[in-house]
């Protein structure tokens, strides 16, 4: 029987020229601190929308929030808004700037080491800065959920944490921000978000229909759309469907009530911690080799997946199994997401330091069972290779 309580206090604002809307969602008398990536929403316009529909208010910048959001960097800006006495957070760019923010909204106020924050998944949170968004990568869903992952650059530490008081207060999803974007970012985005979706439905049984046909259908879209958005002729409507497909798969809708995994995610950030390989590209590494040594225990969902994600009913059980599991890794590899570590010039040799910093962080007993003990990420990762 199925038993939750689902929460999301985000309010979206979709489609063409929401980024103006931003003056009736920012109080007239907030001290703003926008914060950004890279140079690109400097270069597109996006900011200079953004600042627009700010108006009058008092507005500071903050620039250089890395792909993978490091902890150092954050409290540079934590530094600037105590100064500055700022009291609302605007996170301008892709998932990866949303995080910092989150982070940001919650160390600011925090009393004692901040990395704290971090070391307990983000349960000690009290209070955080309110803040909106304006998207601008479809990828991470971290636009409408109260989730992040920051990295500790001085031990390649990269953890996640979440709580209810880091849900942002809206967010200005406007697909027309995607058509500057290269392949390579749109590319990731697309398995980012499959695999989100993969990590709360390819775990066991619970009866939750709505749940699996909710998911079911978002990765059927993502097969869909994946190779149209690569193209240089995709259109709106196609780059809109890859940016709320991204946010409702990792909305918290999908996940209420059923078993949920995350063990690929566990794995791949400390790939990306070690090596920085993109996010989105250590998940299509861990993904397939999971999907296999685990398939006893999948068993019933991958037969499941085989069959309404793939339409794949010929032959028996396990050639159905091994079928999915092919056609999930050509999939990646379609968009040009390599699903072998030897693509990324590793090997075997590799293995042991990865394995060591699972250990390090306390990710030894992983899974919707918790039985992916660190023996069995070594076979993971061995099947990687």
């Amino acid at each position: 029987m199925l038993n939750f309580d689902f929460y999301n206090p985000t309010r979206i604002l979709f489609g063409t020229n929401t980024i103006k809307k931003i003056n009736d969602l920012v109080p007239v008398d907030a001290r703003v601190l926008v914060l950004l990536g890279g140079e690109s929403a400097r270069k597109n316009g996006t900011l200079a929308e953004v600042r627009e529909a700010l108006g009058t208010r008092e507005v500071h910048e903050f620039d250089g929030i890395e792909p993978n959001p490091s902890f150092e960097t954050l409290m540079k800006a934590v530094e600037l808004i105590r100064a500055k006495k700022l009291d609302f957070l605007l996170a301008v760019g892709g998932g990866s700037v949303i995080d910092g923010t989150k982070f940001v909204a919650a160390a600011v106020g925090y009393e004692g080491d901040a990395w704290e924050i971090l070391e307990t998944r983000g349960s000690k949170i009290t209070h955080a800065l309110p803040f909106g968004s304006v998207l601008t990568l479809p990828a991470t869903g971290s636009e409408m959920n109260n989730g992040g992952v920051v990295t500790l650059k001085a031990t390649q530490t990269k953890l996640p944490f979440s709580s209810n008081l880091v849900f942002p207060k809206f967010s200005i999803l406007d697909p027309n921000k995607t058509f500057t974007l290269p392949a390579r970012q749109l590319a990731n985005g697309v398995v980012d978000a499959y695999i989100h979706v993969m990590e709360q439905y390819l775990t066991y049984p619970v009866d939750g229909r709505v749940q699996d046909r909710f998911a079911e259908g978002l990765l059927q879209t993502l097969i869909e759309i994946g190779p149209l958005v690569l193209d240089e002729s995709a259109d709106y409507n196609t780059r809109a469907n890859l940016m709320w497909s991204a946010s409702m798969a990792l909305n918290g809708l999908i996940g209420s009530g059923v078993p949920q995994d995350w063990s690929t995610h566990m794995i791949g950030h400390e790939l990306t911690a070690l090596h920085n390989i993109d996010h989105a590209r250590t998940l299509a590494i861990v993904l397939p080799a999971n999907m296999q040594i685990r398939r006893a225990e999948k068993r019933d969902k991958l037969l499941q997946y085989a069959e309404r994600v793939w339409h794949i009913v010929e032959g028996d059980e396990e050639q159905r199994i091994d079928a999915a599991i092919e056609r999930t890794r050509v999939f990646f590899e379609s968009l040009g997401l390599p699903t072998r570590l030897c693509d990324y010039q590793l090997g075997a040799k590799d293995i042991d330091e990865i394995i060591h910093q699972l250990e390090v962080h306390k990710l030894t007993k992983l899974g919707e069972r918790r039985d992916v003990t660190i023996a069995v990420s070594r076979q993971i990762l061995e099947a990687s290779l």
